[in-house]
């Protein structure tokens, strides 16, 4: 299948595709730090570590992309960009509960990346969370079995 043919159906199985020929990060055991801000208060770092198998680094769409478990509230299909070493996603979900929350990452290489992920949460209008968190992520060594 071509490129532009790959382009035109524009569906997930595709970017993962994209994703897994353009080698954006090798699988393995990963540190993810983050760094949050809720209503503009800051929470000290968070270190979580995370085997990332081939099928996980092959579809990142999937790994990285936004999960949706509300109560009460109707989300939309995700919205996912995906250009060079970037995906952008947007989730939007409407009920009890309006949620628009966004993740913009960089896979700077196959061992690193950053993000940021935004979450707006709004009830009956009024914005009852603003949360920021930064993460960076780093390869540190293969799966430990």
């Amino acid at each position: 299948m071509t490129r532009l043919g790959m382009i035109m159906l524009c569906s997930l199985p595709v970017l993962a595709t994209s994703a897994a020929a353009d080698n954006l990060i090798e699988p393995g055991e990963w540190k993810a730090t983050a760094t949050t801000a809720v209503n503009g208060a800051a929470t000290p770092p968070q270190a979580k570590a995370r085997c990332l198998t081939p099928d996980q680094v092959a579809d990142v769409t999937k790994t990285f992309g936004p999960v949706s478990r509300t109560v009460n509230s109707t989300c939309e299909q995700p919205e996912y960009e995906r250009t060079g070493r970037t995906l952008k996603w947007r989730l939007q979900c409407r009920g009890q509960l309006d949620v628009d929350v966004t993740g913009n990452f960089n896979f700077d290489t196959p061992l690193h990346y950053t993000a940021t992920i935004t979450s707006k949460s709004r009830m009956a209008g009024s914005l009852i969370s603003n949360v920021k968190t930064e993460l960076e992520g780093e390869r540190v060594s293969d799966c430990q079995q």
